[in-house]
């Protein structure tokens, strides 16, 4: 799985390099020179049908200004810091998806399973309870089994292999959380870092000039400030999944420990019988 996420963010990022590459070799004014060189005028044809596939080349237009900006930006904000920012997007959007894939899969009916290990052991005994969760996915129902495993040995022995193994579990749900928040703290740095030496370069073109030339100056802000707010917008979306996760492992945990009480609850009742 997590090789796969990683191709895909290499694909992700080598495909829109290439984009910008593409964009940036386009001269603006194509479409002007291919019409300077066309046959010469005709008389006009009826403006009642040539005018609806005009518009419709006007809205894709219109729809294409959006992405033609942002790959805009991206050039302008300097290709080196740009793409270190674009980088850290990826992998993190790549780590969030893996996560929030992982635990809607360990989301699983606890009051469900509750009900068909209480049944399994009423009617088959601790072998048929484990195999009821042998056979259901999830933290909650490994927690089970480990504790019907040892529950030979008391109630005691099940509370302490339920919580340790609770803890196993629990690492396991957390586990990529720190990368993602890496990202989330890497991507401002870089979009300051870019602007920090990209006022470094606004300075030096006024030494250079001898002179203050306020359209120099701003030139040079504009570029290295791209980078600042390229970083922070990572940096944003990044920290909403990043919560998103987090809430999500709290309720998954929460739903642990009160279905471990439950599972300790009935062994007690199936251990007086």
């Amino acid at each position: 799985m997590k090789k796969l996420f990683a191709l895909l963010a290499i694909f992700g990022m080598l495909t829109f390099g290439l984009n910008t590459q593409l964009l940036a070799q386009t001269p603006p004014d194509s479409t002007e020179l291919s019409d300077t060189t066309s046959m010469p005028e005709e008389p006009e044809p009826d403006t009642s049908i040539a005018d609806e596939p005009v518009e419709e080349v006007n809205v894709e237009e219109n729809e294409g200004s959006m992405h033609y900006k942002i790959k805009e930006k991206f050039i302008e904000g300097g290709a080196f810091f740009m793409s270190f920012v674009l980088i850290a997007l990826i992998l993190g959007l790549a780590l969030v998806v893996e996560r929030i894939i992982y635990l809607n899969l360990a989301s699983t009916n606890n009051q469900k399973l509750l009900k068909k290990v209480e049944n399994a052991l009423e009617t088959g005994g601790i072998e048929s309870a484990k195999e009821v969760c042998r056979n259901t996915r999830g933290p909650v129902a490994s927690i089970f089994y480990q504790g019907l495993d040892r529950a030979d040995g008391g109630i005691e022995s099940v509370e302490k292999s339920v919580i340790s193994y609770g803890s196993v579990q629990m690492g396991l749900l957390e586990k990529g959380l720190t990368w993602i928040s890496l990202f989330i703290s890497l991507a401002p740095m870089l979009g300051f870092m870019g602007t920090v030496i990209g006022m470094i370069g606004a300075f030096d073109s006024i030494q250079a000039a001898g002179d203050i030339n306020p359209s120099l100056v701003a030139g040079g802000i504009k570029v290295a400030l791209i980078t600042t707010v390229s970083g922070l917008i990572v940096a944003i979306i990044l920290q909403i999944f990043y919560n998103y996760i987090v809430s999500k492992i709290d309720a998954i945990v929460n739903s642990m420990e009160d279905a471990s009480i439950s599972l300790i609850d009935i062994l007690v009742k199936y251990k007086r019988k």
